[in-house]
């Protein structure tokens, strides 16, 4: 519908007209693509990841069907950046009251039930979790923006061909004490939500 190259595209609101209708079917619990209005794009020859950003990308129908996850091996399963959707979204300074929900009902399912997808790949409640999951981090980062994770990890897996979930993995922990300080209130939120301490715990 535009024509061109997709560099001319890289960036924020850069694509000029909407294209074909877009429906959506993940076959992985990974991006929330779903319901977003971003997509990568790897340039092999400039070993570069190009980030395009546009309305005109959001699908108009999204399905999810968790049978359609089945087949995803344990180690593309663990590779999903869901989970740092979710953590970087809650602690955004563009998050909202609702896009804090979001996070914080994602982050939940995905610390419970991806690790019984990884161990036990046909089990149809924790697909479905996981797809969930996916689906609300996809909402809650595209309403407030993702962070220095997915910053990092972007160029980091354009550079060495480190699978995003991947590269988002190896950076959370340390990004995650890095901005600790600026944002105790919501890790606390999130560290009760993922259940790693009781609720209330002051």
């Amino acid at each position: 519908a535009n024509g061109g190259a997709v560099r001319d595209y890289a960036g924020v609101g850069r694509v000029p007209h909407p294209g074909v209708p877009i429906i959506a079917i993940p076959t992985t619990a990974g991006s929330g693509s779903e319901v977003s209005g971003t997509t990568i794009i790897t340039e092999e020859a400039a070993h570069e990841k190009l980030l395009v950003i546009s309305m005109y990308l959001v699908p108009e129908i999204a399905i999810l069907d968790p049978l359609l996850t089945y087949g995803m091996p344990p180690a593309l399963t663990a590779a999903t950046d869901a989970l740092t959707h979710a953590i970087e979204s809650c602690v955004s300074r563009k998050a909202t009251k609702l896009t804090i929900d979001f996070s914080l009902r994602a982050a939940g399912r995905l610390a419970r039930f991806l690790p019984v997808a990884f161990a036990s790949p046909d089990d149809a409640e924790a697909r479905r979790e996981c797809l969930l999951g996916s689906l609300e981090a996809g909402i809650a980062f595209t309403n407030s923006s993702v962070a220095l994770v997915h910053g990092m990890a972007r160029p980091l897996g354009a550079k060495f061909g480190i699978p995003h979930g991947v590269s988002n993995a190896v950076l959370l922990e340390a990004i995650m004490r890095f901005s600790l300080p600026g944002a105790q209130e919501r890790y606390a939120r999130l560290a009760e939500a993922m259940g790693a301490v009781p609720a209330g715990t002051p």
